[in-house]
């Protein structure tokens, strides 16, 4: 069992973050960043616009960040790992507050789908293609549902992979259930970060969400899960049901693999190596502990 100072780090993050959004920022430095973190994607050979896709593969790959992260930080790895295999690859920052220049994917996660589908008609006419393929990690495994869902992006995106997602939210170990000794910290989660009390299990958003079934048809659906997560918990609350599903827990696959959540979406190729497979099943070759030298 984890120890309590470390179990209640997740708890004391949203915390936290949902008091240092409400606060005022300096942006110059903070678009500086960004722009120049975006020219180094662009040189890394994903954002790319003139990318056209190869008949080996025909589909864009849109890589959907997670909260608190970005469209670079987050792909740092897995955009050169599927450029380098041949994939025209783009990502997008999505959910960002007012004078909070520093985290994305804070917003209200249906505003944020809408960002989404207006990311991905961009690439499908830079690209000329007629669909897509998402991978997506943490909030950015589950948020494209709702695109899928009721923004009509099942008709633009064959493919969607999803490492870690919070598609059932999450409990964080049980401590989401200790807001309520905390006065006023679920209405500041609401009011100041919207995504981060979506993503509490049972939410009204999730609840929306899922109602109805977890998929959409035309849809080929992963879901990555490593049971070392601790930010999305149960982590098996993260897998989905439906006809065109394929859940993995990557421990099956690799016993040896630590990955936890963060770990899972930013570094772990053996997780990345399943991807690959998602995106090109015809070619896909066994997943093992070897994938991560590969």
């Amino acid at each position: 069992m984890l120890p309590w100072n470390r179990a209640l780090r997740p708890l004391a993050a949203l915390l936290l973050a949902a008091a240092a959004t409400a606060v005022p920022a300096a942006t110059a430095q903070a678009e500086s960043q960004t722009e120049t973190q975006a020219e180094s994607a662009s040189s890394s050979g994903w954002n790319d616009y003139s990318c056209k896709p190869s008949a080996a593969h025909p589909r864009p790959v849109v890589l959907v960040h997670g909260t608190f992260a970005n469209g670079v930080d987050n792909w740092l790895t897995l955009a050169p790992y599927l450029v380098n295999r041949g994939y025209c690859v783009f990502s997008l920052d999505y959910g960002q507050l007012p004078g909070v220049p520093l985290f994305y994917a804070l917003g209200p996660i249906d505003k944020s789908a809408e960002q989404l589908a207006a990311f991905v008609d961009q690439v499908l006419a830079a690209t000329g293609a007629a669909e897509t393929d998402l991978v997506g990690h943490s909030q950015g495994g589950m948020m494209p549902r709702y695109y899928l869902k009721f923004l009509g992006g099942a008709a633009e995106v064959h493919t969607f992979v999803g490492i870690a997602p919070s598609n059932h939210g999450t409990t964080l170990n049980g401590l989401t259930n200790l807001l309520k000794y905390f006065p006023g910290a679920a209405d500041l989660l609401t009011t100041a970060t919207p995504a981060l009390a979506e993503q509490v299990a049972g939410s009204a958003f999730l609840a929306k969400l899922n109602a109805g079934g977890d998929t959409v048809p035309g849809v080929s659906y992963t879901v990555l899960a490593t049971r070392y997560d601790e930010v999305v918990t149960p982590y098996r609350s993260q897998f989905l049901s439906g006809s065109d599903v394929h859940n993995v827990l990557i421990q099956d696959l690799c016993p040896l693999d630590l990955s936890e959540h963060a770990a899972v979406g930013l570094l772990d190729r053996i997780a990345f190596h399943e991807v690959t497979n998602a995106l090109d099943p015809a070619h896909a070759t066994d997943t093992t502990c070897l994938s991560a030298v590969g």
